[in-house]
């Protein structure tokens, strides 16, 4: 009986003290105010960092306290910015979904090689090196740096081995676009229709010696479709929504274009 007893009054003396934890907690937790409560239950979630801040609960406490305007959250997009504005009672502007392009089209065996590389699997410590072993210094150097950067698995590889965006999937937090040392992965609105697969400055004819697809310059789709949208600056196409004045001739581009460069995105 003598032994029973020390565990006894361990257990009574345990059962008060959490007791008086649970009302101490109770009693003294600071209670959050409303509105930021429900600023923070409807961030994605994603804690990306694309807003600038270090997750979604920082960003939302940023708002709530006004030191950071509504739709910086990307994953989030305009849906997400309209019910900040509601929870806050100001007007949101309208946010557009951006996603992640891979503006280069070569695969590893469409584009000549100046050396073999042999180091680390990162395009930056590759750029270091004369900016990677392709000919081409301003294409994918396609090491993937940008596939271990992505916090949603958007990015990943095609069965030509060439980077590719999963555009369902990319919430268009720019990381890729950050860590790409040639800028080749750029962030467009989800919405555009078109894209010149390329991100090559070099006249046509250089471009010709080392790339089977890299685009030439040669004007076709600005000066044989009018309207398209479509416009040559540094032997380089590109394309503009804003540019656009006949739809027809876009997809007349994309016929046009001999190294079918030009491709439809949606």
């Amino acid at each position: 009986m003598s032994i029973i007893i020390p565990f006894v009054v361990i257990a009574v003396l345990g059962g008060i003290l959490g007791l008086g934890l649970a009302v101490a907690d109770k009693k003294l937790a600071i209670k959050k105010e409303e509105k930021l409560e429900l600023l923070e239950s409807i961030m994605p979630g994603a804690n990306c960092g694309a807003c600038g801040f270090a997750g979604c609960a920082a960003y939302a406490e940023a708002v709530h306290s006004r030191k950071a305007q509504i739709g910086l959250c990307t994953p989030g997009g305009n849906a997400v910015a309209q019910k900040m504005g509601q929870i806050m009672g100001e007007e949101a502007k309208e946010v557009e979904r951006m996603a992640a392009y891979v503006f280069c089209m070569a695969a590893p065996d469409k584009v000549g090689r100046d050396f073999n590389y042999d180091g680390l699997e990162d395009c930056n410590a590759a750029s270091i090196l004369f900016k990677g072993d392709k000919s081409c210094k301003e294409g994918c150097l396609g090491l993937g740096s940008c596939i271990n950067a992505c916090p949603v698995g958007a990015i990943g590889r095609d069965s030509s081995n060439r980077v590719h965006v999963d555009r369902s999937l990319c919430i268009g937090c720019g990381k890729c676009a950050e860590i790409c040392p040639n800028h080749v992965i750029r962030m467009i609105p989800y919405s555009q229709d078109y894209v010149v697969s390329c991100n090559n400055h070099d006249k046509g004819a250089s471009v010709r010696k080392y790339c089977d697809v890299g685009c030439i310059g040669c004007g076709i789709c600005e000066n044989k479709c009018k309207g398209s949208g479509f416009a040559v600056e540094s032997f380089l196409a590109s394309f503009s929504p804003a540019l656009v004045s006949d739809s027809e001739q876009s997809k007349a581009a994309v016929m046009s274009c001999p190294r079918k460069v030009i491709k439809e995105i949606r």
